[in-house]
């Protein structure tokens, strides 16, 4: 048996999430175009007869702005410290940026493993490819460089291969059908909040958590309540929409992930409240499920 730890770490957009959703083949983790939309520390469990590794997605290092900002990189530097393995991940068609220098500079002394993860291939060449591998190759002790696609899986199962000659442990920490970490209410919340993530503009995705507040299992079908919280009333009318056009387009995506996450039939009542500069109180970041780490 071997197992073990490994941290996904990045700037934000880079894949994350959607790496974690193609090695485990189910979805674990929400996905969007818009930077930061990971905020809590997710975990990702790949199980073979002989193998178990639990990925550790988490928010993106970025220059924060608030409170929840800080959180979520004390979240990121925190699995930096607590995992086995670190997938450094970067976008290859973005390039080498300032963000990867700032984060190569805090994996500088740690003693583990990091492996260079080059993602998004699928949208540059070959030749673009190599070029990549040289921009970065001399930056860092690499262990590995691995250019994988998230979205095409290309090489990502070669990534996880390689994985398997670092993993330190040899015990399986989690049941073998595990697949995450978390609570079914953090997962059905998440996908309500992915949704309003696709379906609004920049500033408000940035400006929105959601809670599961109850569910009521039937025979047949689960009855679901989630609430959105804002931060201010603007948004709210921008979620609930012209004659509740947008809430009710939210719902119905919902719905569909949720269905199939539950197997079963469900009915989804959301409500959008105003919790002013939630983003920045210390109660509203810890009853929301945001958990503070120290550096």
């Amino acid at each position: 048996m071997k197992s073990g730890f490994v941290g996904i770490i990045g700037r934000p957009n880079v894949g994350k999430s959607t790496l974690i959703n193609s090695i485990i083949g189910r979805k674990v983790a929400i996905t969007s175009n818009k930077p930061q939309t990971t905020r809590n520390i997710i975990q990702g469990i790949y199980n073979e007869d002989k193998v178990q590794i639990v990925f550790v997605d988490t928010p993106g290092i970025h220059k924060p702005i608030n409170k929840l900002g800080k959180t979520l990189n004390k979240q990121a530097y925190y699995s930096i410290d607590d995992t086995d393995i670190i997938l450094f991940l970067v976008d290859a068609y973005e390039g080498l940026g300032k963000g990867d220098i700032y984060i190569l500079d805090k994996l500088k002394n740690i003693d583990k493993p990091v492996i260079l993860v080059i993602n998004k291939i699928d949208k540059i060449t070959h030749e673009e490819i190599l070029n990549r591998i040289n921009d970065y190759k001399d930056l860092y002790d690499f262990a590995e460089i691995i250019p994988v696609s998230s979205i095409t899986k290309n090489n990502v199962d070669d990534l996880v291969e390689t994985l398997k000659k670092y993993l330190p442990d040899t015990i399986r920490y989690y049941g073998e059908d595990s697949i995450t970490n978390k609570s079914i209410d953090f997962l059905m919340a998440e996908i309500v909040r992915e949704k309003v993530f696709n379906y609004t503009e920049e500033e408000v995705p940035h400006s929105i958590t959601c809670v599961t507040e109850s569910v009521e299992i039937g025979k047949t079908s689960y009855n679901i309540r989630i609430s959105i919280i804002v931060d201010r009333d603007s948004l709210k009318k921008i979620i609930i929409g012209k004659q509740g056009d947008m809430i009710k387009k939210i719902g119905i995506e919902s719905r569909k992930d949720l269905e199939k996450l539950l197997n079963k039939n469900v009915y989804l009542e959301l409500f959008v409240k105003t919790v002013k500069k939630w983003r920045e109180k210390e109660k509203y970041l810890s009853e929301f499920g945001f958990n503070d780490f120290e550096n």
